[in-house]
């Protein structure tokens, strides 16, 4: 199993200097991969750029580029141009984000999701194949009809000969889309113990597209804290977790709530819910038990999270992407160098 680091959102609750430290540092302790986020702060792009120049061998990826926020064909620019920046380094995470995101702050409805990023993922496949983009699909149609539009081609190749794209997704429809169309899956909160449910929509579309299932790449996003006291590790993944559960998405439609009611706390998870969105956040995080933050974060002594870490590679995952979590009074480098250590 691969591990690789996420380095989050840029500029948010990290200084610059630690996080390019940190890709910097993955790079010299041999780590796969480093990943970086956006949302409606920095880009994930930009970021990517910086880290490439300073960077020889370690291959970035987006975690995500959304969907929402780039035409296909601008998408398809910018992977070309990373992989070209990066001498063919570069991994396209892409992402649907969430309808108050993409409609809030991009002005893009969020209807018609499976087929919007169908259409999407086929037209950027096309333009970094450097074919003439000449497409008619249901939320998406080049050259736009009855205009002066023209079929053009990318004028600059990747530099991988089939870059590879890979799919953020949580409902089981989406994730039978990934197995289909996709190269991996980027999920959020993995559990191992709940792999048989969460991989049975990939492999069903994996199987539909006349594809090995083995060939799609599960790559979970997994929070990681080491420290001899397992208690205060999980303190610091209540935050994250409360944030999502609670805060990303309305009480009638919130996909991570949705996720873990499918690894049995659903009530736990809408009771997290109403007290996020009733503004008691800390009691929100405080009401996340013991059992879900273990069954979606590694967090406690070396020893457990190398177990826990050796639970992903059963589980059938490809790579494990790694968002640190430092301790009180710690840094993202320090949880680096702890697994570093750890994995040898």
């Amino acid at each position: 199993m691969k591990i690789g680091i996420g380095v989050g959102y840029w500029g948010l609750g990290v200084g610059r200097d630690e996080q390019l430290a940190l890709a910097k540092a993955a790079e010299e302790h041999g780590f796969d991969s480093v990943w970086v986020a956006e949302a409606y702060g920095s880009d994930a792009p930009t970021v990517l750029a910086t880290i490439a120049a300073m960077t020889e061998r370690i291959r970035l990826g987006s975690a995500i580029m959304q969907i929402p926020a780039r035409s296909a064909a601008m998408t398809a620019m910018t992977a070309a141009t990373l992989d070209q920046l990066s001498d063919g380094r570069f991994t396209l995470g892409l992402g649907a984000s969430g309808p108050q995101v993409s409609e809030g702050w991009h002005g893009v409805r969020f209807g018609k999701q499976l087929a919007r990023t169908r259409d999407y993922v086929e037209v950027v496949r096309m333009a970094l194949a450097r074919e003439r983009v000449q497409y008619e699909g249901e939320t998406l149609t080049l050259p736009l009809p009855d205009g002066p539009g023209k079929a053009l081609k990318l004028t600059i190749a990747p530099a991988q000969e089939r870059l590879p794209i890979v799919l953020a997704a949580m409902g089981p429809k989406n994730v039978a889309l990934a197995g289909e169309i996709a190269d991996g899956w980027l999920p959020t909160f993995f559990s191992p113990e709940h792999v048989a449910i969460l991989r049975e929509p990939l492999d069903e579309g994996a199987r539909r597209a006349g594809r090995d299932p083995g060939e799609v790449a599960i790559m979970p996003q997994v929070g990681v804290c080491i420290d001899d006291d397992i208690d205060a590790a999980r303190d610091m993944m209540r935050w994250i977790l409360a944030l999502y559960i609670g805060g990303m998405g309305s009480r009638t439609k919130n996909f991570y709530v949705d996720l873990v009611d499918r690894y049995g706390y659903g009530e736990e998870a809408r009771e997290v819910q109403e007290l996020y969105l009733a503004g008691q956040k800390t009691e929100a995080a405080q009401h996340l038990s013991a059992d879900l933050i273990d069954a979606t974060c590694i967090c406690g002594p070396a020893d457990h999270v190398a177990r826990r870490v050796d639970d992903y590679e059963r589980a059938g995952v490809a790579e494990l992407i790694v968002l640190a979590t430092p301790t009180p009074g710690g840094t993202q480098l320090d949880q680096l160098h702890r697994l570093a250590e750890l994995r040898g």
